[in-house]
């Protein structure tokens, strides 16, 4: 049986970049916005672009968003386990 091609999503022209913050920015920016994790939006570490950077629970993932009014905008999300 011939093995079927995998679709990269992170390809696709919907899907804004999405990247894992590191630790030490992660910090930096929780201080700057003076909130916890927690409050940030949720994305689900079963999310197909969360896997497909390999994002795990407890992660800050940075996305990069086209905006009509404001050209890019930059929004973040806590990687959740469930």
């Amino acid at each position: 049986m011939a093995k079927q091609k995998k679709f990269n999503i992170l390809e696709h022209e919907l899907v804004p970049r999405h990247e894992v913050v590191p630790p030490e920015e992660a910090i930096q920016l929780l201080r700057e916005m003076n909130i916890r994790p927690e409050q940030l939006p949720w994305l689900r570490v079963t999310d197909p672009v969360a896997r497909e950077i390999g994002a795990k629970p407890g992660d800050i993932v940075r996305i990069y968003r086209k905006s009509p009014t404001a050209g890019e905008i930059i929004v973040y999300r806590y990687v959740v386990g469930y």
